[in-house]
């Protein structure tokens, strides 16, 4: 039986991966946020220390809404290691078994920056940076890493972020926000159907409202 640990995986859309990968047959431990903080070091060891896993599963909430010159040291110190530092750490700490998966749940935004989400922006496109990087060093066993990047999804931040639903919809192609199960979906097609070749790459999630190319 496969292993996953799910980051933040109680609600949004780390439950809806954890979900989709119980349905599968994958025994997920899908800690909390206050469970396994990626902004504290500590946590992260105690999650890490000594655990090996199939399938890892990078998330966490961002950070509110924060004007440029709103943004202070202690900001950049908490999100540079909930968004970045965390999950390198991470990686580095526990083991991912032979032939597993890493998925990295980031943002759409990375490729079309929100000037309302400045720190959520910078520090999760450094963190690709270093996912595209390594995905080449676990390629070499069999690793497959993905980074997810969702746009509007059905969950308690889209809700705290947006008042107005119906002009959101209207903005998306597709006429509606997604659901987290979506993504559990997918996440769940790519282990069952061992597809490994698709690795080191980003996978836009936003329902066609995005406007970059590549």
């Amino acid at each position: 039986m496969k292993k996953a640990l799910v980051l933040a995986g109680s609600r949004g859309i780390g439950a809806g991966i954890s979900e989709s990968l119980r349905q599968s047959g994958v025994d997920v431990y899908a800690p909390s946020s206050s469970e396994a903080d990626t902004s504290d070091i500590s946590s992260i060891d105690k999650v890490a220390s000594g655990k090996s896993y199939d399938i890892v599963v990078l998330n966490t909430g961002g950070p509110p809404a924060i004007g440029f010159y709103d943004i202070t040291q202690e900001h950049c110190e908490k999100y540079h290691t909930q968004l970045f530092y965390g999950f390198f750490r991470l990686l580095q700490t526990l083991k991912i078994n032979n032939n597993g998966y890493i998925f990295l749940v980031s943002s759409y935004n990375v490729k079309e920056p929100d000037p309302k989400l400045i720190l959520s922006n910078a520090y999760r496109l450094a963190f690709i940076s270093v996912l595209k990087c390594i995905s080449k060093l676990f390629a070499e066993r069999n690793i497959t890493t993905i980074n997810i990047a969702p746009g509007p999804i059905d969950t308690d931040r889209l809700r705290s972020l947006v008042k107005d639903r119906d002009a959101l919809n209207k903005k998306i192609p597709l006429g509606r926000v997604g659901t987290p199960k979506e993504i559990g979906d997918f996440v769940k097609a790519v282990v069952e159907n061992d597809i490994k070749y698709l690795t080191g790459v980003t996978i836009n999630f936003d329902g066609g409202k995005s406007n970059y190319v590549l």
